[in-house]
């Protein structure tokens, strides 16, 4: 069972650890992105760029940190 937790993080060159940092900053990116944009949604004069540049720096970080594995490219997340 312990294999489960650490299969995926292998195949991307992590750790559990590593990956449960990595992974849990670019979720908690995200619910705040998506906190701007429903907030953006009511008051459209708050939060105007944030949900653009959140989206457009994961991916950017996505691109950077992915790696070629034997069954294709693995994003790290």
């Amino acid at each position: 069972m312990l294999k489960a937790f650490t299969k995926h993080p292998a195949t991307v060159g992590e750790t559990y650890f590593k990956h449960l940092a990595h992974a849990g900053g670019f979720g908690s990116r995200m619910v705040l992105g998506g906190l701007a944009c429903i907030v953006h949604a009511i008051f459209p004069f708050l939060f105007i760029k944030t949900g653009s540049r959140l989206i457009a720096d994961l991916h950017r970080r996505m691109i950077e940190q992915r790696t070629r594995t034997e069954d294709g490219w693995s994003y790290v997340i």
